[in-house]
């Protein structure tokens, strides 16, 4: 198990200042999980991996991992970097049997492992290749039976796979989450993409500005975010917006038309206040197209097709509603052309973000009814500490 609690990291920069890297993050990750840490450029998540690492020392706060306190570097914590920094005067067998040197074992003994570990990411027939003659994706796969063969309690990684083409990162994917599920090894992975995060873990904690913002299965972040950064930030496309304001009959008003909606959405609307500033989110595959004009409603949302963008099974279609860019899926039956006015219906799956703080006002329920609750609270909502 790995325990991080209320945990913080400053660096003083160049002019003196004092920048705060991790702000108060606690979590805990279960044995033989997968968890990814994701978040935008700067936010701090590679700075928790180096933390948990024992790269860096944390200023507030303990890390414990595998029993022990975290204070410095240790031979139960690997970390395998973006940079696959193999030794190029060594063969892959050579480097991969190298990290085997101090547990006294056998120059045989230490083949024989590096070989199994080897095979295991597919690379038998290469053991006696120089690292300049492997593709880039072959170099990445050697560092990460490098890692393994060592049999660590906890694997930590940092951006594996961004240096790969599109094809190979999806076969290291596939890789990585085979080996660390056949070997039960613990692992925390860092990435900038989303889409090997919500393919590849257990949980994923997404991280902002050093604050950990909300931790989850994937299906718990994509279905019910915390608060608009975690909404915006997972998906492609990206989950739509349209700004709006509360009225006191229960009704938002659309910002860019004027056009009102009644919500339903319980007694727990009553804490809202009129005017409230919010945002009405929902993601493409949330909400019906209506083509036909007979079939229009009175709340339905009104906007014209920009363009239709073709991506194999289906069509990305691009709405304008009012001076706002909207995207919704459409199947391929749909009858679509530029400039045609088109309806939006809202189905059960919409969201409300209040506008300044970001907080999810309707989260869905059991049975997939979003509601408001009569307290405000909202499961998987940043707290002071998450367990995994």
């Amino acid at each position: 198990m790995i325990k991080v609690e209320g945990v913080g990291k400053t660096f003083k920069q160049r002019d003196a200042a004092i920048f705060t890297a991790i702000e108060n993050v606690s979590f805990t990750v279960e044995k033989g999980e997968f968890v990814s840490i994701v978040g935008p450029s700067g936010c701090g998540k590679t700075t928790l991996l180096n933390l948990v690492a024992g790269l860096e020392k944390a200023e507030t706060g303990s890390i414990e991992a595998i029993g022990r306190k975290v204070t410095a570097p240790g031979p139960d914590r690997i970390v395998v970097f973006q940079e696959h920094a193999l030794f190029p005067w060594l063969t892959v067998l050579d480097n991969v049997a190298f990290g085997l040197k101090q547990r006294g074992l056998s120059k045989q003994e230490r083949y024989d492992l590096a070989m199994e570990q080897i095979r295991m990411v597919h690379l038998g027939k290469f053991a006696d290749r120089y690292p300049h003659e492997l593709s880039g994706g072959m170099k990445q796969r050697v560092a990460i039976a490098r890692a393994l063969v060592k049999r660590p309690g906890l694997l930590l990684l940092d951006e594996p796979l961004s240096s790969l083409d599109a094809n190979l990162r999806g076969n290291m994917r596939e890789e990585i989450r085979r080996l660390q599920k056949e070997l039960g090894i613990t692992t925390i992975m860092v990435t900038h993409d989303q889409e090997e995060a919500l393919s590849m873990s257990d949980k994923i904690a997404v991280m902002n500005a050093g604050e950990l913002q909300q931790i989850g299965t994937p299906l718990q972040l994509y279905n019910a975010p915390a608060n608009w950064f975690v909404a915006n930030f997972l998906g492609m496309p990206a989950m739509n917006e349209l700004m709006c304001s509360w009225s006191a009959d229960g009704c938002l008003q659309i910002a860019d038309t004027g056009q009102t909606i009644p919500v339903n959405g319980g007694s727990g609307l009553s804490a809202l206040h009129q005017g409230q500033q919010m945002r009405l989110a929902f993601r493409p595959h949330q909400v019906s197209l209506i083509t036909a004009t007979g079939q229009f409603r009175e709340t339905d949302l009104r906007g014209r097709v920009a363009s239709v963008e073709f991506n194999g099974r289906e069509r990305l279609v691009h709405i304008r509603i009012g001076d706002t860019a909207i995207k919704v899926y459409a199947d391929m039956a749909e009858s679509l052309d530029e400039h045609q006015e088109i309806a939006i219906r809202l189905d059960a799956d919409y969201y409300l973000f209040d506008r300044e703080s970001g907080e999810n006002l309707r989260l869905p329920a059991a049975g997939g009814q979003p509601k408001i609750s009569e307290t405000g609270d909202m499961p998987f909502v940043k707290q002071a500490a998450y367990s995994l």
